[in-house]
C-alpha cells in the first residue's frame, strides 16, 4: 500500500449500518467539521425514538385524561404540548443540547411530553461530553420530585413515583453515557490500528533505508578491491610502456579477471537493488573460507601478503561473521596496497568458538615514495560499523615502526 492510498477498515465497508458520526470518522474522504447525511441505522434509530416518545406520551395523555385534578382545557393543553415535543424529536440530532434544555420545563407543565424529555436527556448523554450531561441532567433529576408533588400519581404513593422516576432519569443517562463510551471506543481502536500501521510502515521504511545501507557498504568494499588491482596495473602500463611483453600480458590479464569480477559484483549489487533479496545474481557471499582466495589474488597483482591462518576449519566460522572477517582483510588489503605499495603485508587469522575471531593486518612502512592515491577514507569508518554491528570491535592506526595496523575481533559463540 502506497503512503498516498488512505487506509480503509472493514467497518467501513457497510457505513448504512453504522451511526452517522462513527461513519463520517472512518470514511477517509470526509472532511472534518462536515454534516453528513443520516445513514439508514440513523433512520431506523430516529423512527424508533419517535415511537418510543409518542408510545410514553400517549400513556401520559391518558393518564392527564383521567384525571380529576385537570380541567378538560388544561388536558387538551397538555396533549397539544406533548403531541408537539414529540415532533421535535426529530430535531434531537442537530440541537441534541437545546433540545434538551427546551424539555426541561416542558415536561414539568405537560405530562404527555415526558417521553420526548426522556428521548432528548438519551440524545444529549449520547452526542455531547459529561459536563452538559451533569448540568442538563442533574436539573432534570432535581424536577422530578417537584413533578409529582404538583401532579401525583393517583396509583402509586408520592416516595414510589418519584424514586421511580429519578430512577428512570438516572438509567436513560447511564445508558446514553455507555453508548458515548462505547463509540469512542471505538473510534480510539480505529486511531491505535491507524498508528500501528504508520508504525509498521515507518520500520518497514526504516529497514529498507537500513537495508540500501548496508548495499552501499557492501559496494564500496566489494568494488574498492576490485578496483585498486585496476589502478595498480593501469598505472605500470602507463609508467613502464617498455616492460617484457610476459609482464604486460600478466598485467592485462589481471585487468580482465578483475573488470570480470567487477562487473559480476555490480550484477550482483544491481540484483538486490532490484529484486529486494540478497542472493539476487545467485553468487554465494564470501566468507573466511575465501580468504585463500583472496590472498591468492592480491600476490597475483604484485603484493606481498603472508597469511597466517590459525583457524581450524574456517568454513566452522559462522556465515556472518565470517563475511566481516572476509571484507575486513580485504578492506585492509586494499588500503595497503594503495598507502603502501611493495611492502609485505601480514594476515593474521586466529580464533575458537567461544573466544571469538581476530583479525590483523599489519604492513611496515612503504619502501620508496608513495603516489598520491584519492580515497575518501570511508572504508575504514564502514568497517568499524560492521564490526560493531556484528558485536565486535575493530581499531586502526599507525604502528610504532612507521606501519599500519588493522586489528579486529569478532564474537564467536559456543
Amino acid at each position: 500500500m502506497s503512503g498516498d492510498e488512505p487506509t480503509r477498515y472493514p467497518l467501513a465497508r457497510s457505513p448504512w449500518a453504522l451511526p452517522s458520526a462513527i461513519a463520517a470518522e472512518l470514511d477517509p474522504d470526509g472532511r472534518a467539521g462536515r454534516r453528513h447525511k443520516r445513514t439508514v441505522r440513523d433512520w431506523l434509530v430516529d423512527f424508533a425514538c419517535f415511537f418510543v416518545a409518542v408510545f410514553i406520551g400517549l400513556l401520559g395523555a391518558e393518564s392527564v385524561s383521567g384525571n380529576p385534578d385537570l380541567s378538560e382545557g388544561a388536558a387538551v393543553l397538555d396533549q397539544l404540548v406533548g403531541a408537539l415535543a414529540c415532533a421535535a424529536v426529530w430535531l434531537r440530532r442537530r440541537w441534541p443540547l437545546g433540545l434538551a434544555i427546551a424539555m426541561v420545563p416542558v415536561s414539568v407543565v405537560s405530562e404527555s411530553a415526558g417521553g420526548a424529555a426522556v428521548v432528548a436527556l438519551f440524545t444529549l448523554a449520547v452526542h455531547r461530553p459529561f459536563r452538559y450531561v451533569a448540568w442538563v441532567g442533574g436539573i432534570s433529576i432535581a424536577l422530578v420530585p417537584l413533578f409529582y408533588w404538583v401532579r401525583p400519581d393517583p396509583d402509586l404513593p408520592y416516595v414510589v413515583s418519584a424514586v421511580l422516576g429519578v430512577l428512570l432519569s438516572a438509567s436513560v443517562i447511564g445508558w446514553g453515557m455507555f453508548v458515548r463510551s462505547r463509540r469512542q471506543l471505538l473510534l480510539s481502536l480505529r486511531d491505535s490500528a491507524i498508528r500501528a500501521e504508520n508504525e509498521a510502515a515507518l520500520r518497514a521504511e526504516q529497514a529498507q533505508r537500513l537495508a540500501r545501507e548496508d548495499i552501499a557498504r557492501e559496494m564500496h568494499d566489494v568494488l574498492a578491491h576490485r578496483l585498486t588491482l585496476l589502478s595498480v596495473h593501469a598505472g605500470a602500463l602507463e609508467f613502464r610502456p617498455d616492460a617484457p611483453r610476459a609482464e604486460i600480458a600478466r598485467a592485462a590479464g589481471v585487468i580482465r579477471e578483475s573488470s570480470h569480477e567487477a562487473l559480476q559484483d555490480l550484477r550482483q549489487v544491481i540484483g538486490v537493488l532490484r529484486g529486494g533479496e540478497g542472493e539476487a545474481s545467485g553468487r554465494p557471499q564470501p566468507t573466511l573460507a575465501a580468504l585463500d582466495t583472496l590472498v591468492a589474488e592480491s600476490r597475483d597483482a604484485g603484493m606481498k601478503v603472508a597469511l597466517d591462518q590459525r583457524v581450524g576449519d574456517a568454513t566452522e566460522v559462522p556465515a556472518a561473521i565470517g563475511r566481516t572477517a572476509y571484507r575486513i582483510a580485504q578492506e585492509a588489503l586494499t588500503n595497503a596496497r594503495k598507502h603502501a605499495p611493495g611492502a609485505e603485508v601480514t594476515v593474521a587469522v586466529s580464533g575458537r568458538p567461544g573466544e571469538g575471531l581476530a583479525i590483523v593486518v599489519r604492513n611496515p612502512p612503504p619502501p620508496g615514495d608513495v603516489p598520491h592515491v584519492p580515497g575518501s577514507g570511508q572504508g575504514l569508518i564502514g568497517l568499524t560499523e560492521r564490526a560493531t554491528l556484528a558485536g565486535g570491535r575493530l581499531g586502526h592506526g599507525t604502528s610504532a615502526d612507521g606501519g599500519f595496523e588493522v586489528s579486529a575481533w569478532l564474537p564467536w559463540a559456543l
